[in-house]
């Protein structure tokens, strides 16, 4: 007989470590699911969240008897709901066992809870913003996931369609390979420097990497204004990111863009390629996953980077900034021996920074999608 699946919300710091750590157990002898961090995690979906200014949540445990056998987070993104004129609940942190009624009890809890607070469609995987991992991995599953991204199981995809969902948004994932010498296009870059005033800043101090990091933000929301879902971060969200990732950028792998008034009009951040230590250190940092993760952020050693972030002011979107990048790190990549970039997730849809790396000729590598499905009375 097969067991019955119970849902249960989290409560207390012990469920939430649960829910935290769940995806360990499941995916221990996947080679191609990374973790993310279980500081971040906490983070996230603990209390103090800055996003909770604007978001509500509930966390569930789904349960077959004692056993964990799958998890889900609620959310309900007021700001986005009102920018986008919708009536959305959000699933995210979404993962279970090989069972579509566990799949099924958990989509179903995130509905009924959406609809008690006036939801009528569904959307997901989505975190509380763009800046939280999202889109359920439907393409390049023989891929290691850089520890930024979801990486999920095929049956995942099978069970959402089965249930009814259908595709909102796609995000493709790239890689860049990089040659010795640099291309042709950087010719460029002097006459784009004379014609609009723009030349790259070098960060020399944890300071100045602060500042321009804060400033990063604020292009951020300029610049993903208008993208799927996307709502403005906070004055708050921005110190957390700032005080949480800036201090381990390297200034080498990142590139800011500024005008004739030392304003930042444009930003790329890059790093290391990690995933291999941080599924050795399963998430965490502390007390030893320090070492595995450490000799990994050598650049001079690990020649593959992660493209994280790249963001460009509108109104300079035409006028070379992210040549003045680009070229800017491949000079740094050939100097460190980095011959390879995983490119960030990037909307389909948004074809400017889809063309941008054209001329690098970028290669598929994962494909990840936005799933949306009508909240029904009689399903729920």
């Amino acid at each position: 007989m097969k067991p019955t699946t119970s849902i249960v919300p989290v409560q207390g710091k012990k469920m939430l470590k649960a829910f935290i750590r769940f995806p360990l157990d499941l995916y221990k002898t996947c080679e191609n699911w990374v973790p993310p961090f279980e500081s971040d995690e906490f983070n996230s979906l603990g209390p103090k969240n800055p996003s909770l200014e604007f978001c509500e949540r509930e966390l569930f445990l789904a349960f077959q008897g004692k056993k964990i056998v799958g998890r889900v987070a609620a959310i309900i993104n007021h700001r986005a709901n009102e920018k986008f004129n919708e009536k959305t609940v959000r699933f995210g942190w979404i993962d279970f066992i090989e069972d579509f009624d566990v799949a099924k009890a958990l989509i179903n809890t995130v509905m009924v809870w959406g609809a008690k607070r006036g939801a009528n469609l569904i959307k997901g995987p989505l975190g509380f913003t763009d800046m939280d991992r999202e889109g359920l991995l439907v393409d390049g599953f023989e891929n290691e996931s850089p520890f930024t991204v979801i990486y999920n199981y095929p049956y995942y995809v099978e069970y959402l369609e089965r249930m009814g969902f259908s595709k909102d948004v796609d995000w493709t994932q790239r890689y860049l390979t990089f040659d010795s010498e640099l291309p042709a296009m950087y010719k460029y870059a002097d006459i784009i420097e004379s014609r609009f005033g723009l030349h790259i800043y070098k960060a020399d101090t944890l300071k100045q990497m602060a500042r321009r990091g804060r400033e990063m933000f604020h292009v951020l929301n300029a610049a993903f204004a208008p993208l799927y879902e996307y709502t403005k971060l906070s004055e708050e969200q921005i110190d957390g990111y700032v005080k949480q990732y800036v201090p381990v950028l390297n200034k080498d792998l990142v590139a800011f863009v500024v005008n004739e008034k030392d304003e930042l009009v444009a930003f790329t951040v890059t790093m290391p390629h990690i995933s291999a230590g941080v599924r050795k250190a399963k998430g965490r940092i502390f007390p030893f996953g320090w070492m595995h993760i450490l000799p990994q952020l050598n650049a001079k050693k690990n020649h593959i980077t992660e493209g994280l972030l790249i963001g460009i002011l509108p109104e300079y979107q035409a006028k070379g900034a992210a040549l003045l990048m680009t070229k800017y790190l491949h000079e740094n990549y050939i100097r460190l021996g980095i011959k390879r970039m995983l490119m960030n997730p990037q909307l389909e849809e948004n074809y400017k920074v889809q063309t941008l790396f054209e001329p690098y000729n970028p290669q598929p590598y994962q494909r990840r999608r936005s799933y949306v499905k009508e909240i029904k009375a009689e399903e729920i």
